[in-house]
């Protein structure tokens, strides 16, 4: 019987000692304590208003709901910054009669991460993504909140695993 509690207290050690260098969003161990994300301003040629905040916001909440670093406004040893380049909405399949069936929302975001205790991880990159949507509605109201959103999580999450998770 005490063979089994040695056991026991031998795995349950490795378990607990396992999640320090690993947890569950897969950014594993971090050498950071604070991160930045600095203004991204709209500067596509199609001027979106508001999208600019929305893309801001949304990736300060996901750094800080995925990770323990704290957010900061200025000096964090993670900073994120960048801009919007590209908000483009293009006709993407047609019908019988030469009528556009479908159309896209394509927005794409240049982003430039530099961690301070670790340089080699810095990068500066573009990241895209879009969204398809019937010609027959407009651009406006739900359909326009529902594409930006689903944009911007993709958007957000691939920067995320770029800059933490390294995946």
């Amino acid at each position: 019987m005490k063979k089994s509690h040695y056991i026991l207290i031998l795995i349950s050690s490795f378990v607990l000692n396992s999640c320090s260098v690993y947890n569950f969003t897969g950014t594993g161990k971090i050498d950071a304590k604070t991160y930045q994300v600095n203004w991204f301003p709209n500067n596509s040629e199609l001027i979106e208003p508001g999208i600019d905040k929305i893309f801001t916001l949304t990736l300060q909440d996901l750094i800080q709901n995925q990770t323990n670093l704290r957010l900061v406004k200025n000096s964090g040893d993670l900073t994120y910054e960048g801009e919007i380049i590209d908000y483009h909405i293009s006709p993407m399949t047609a019908t019988a009669d030469q009528q556009a069936a479908q159309n896209r929302l394509k927005i794409r975001v240049n982003v430039r991460f530099s961690n301070k205790n670790k340089e080699a991880d810095d990068f500066e990159k573009v990241f895209e993504f879009y969204y398809d949507y019937p010609a027959s509605q407009q651009l406006v109201g739900s359909t326009k909140d529902a594409a930006i959103k689903e944009i911007f999580e993709r958007i957000t999450q691939d920067i995320f695993n770029d800059s933490l998770a390294k995946w």
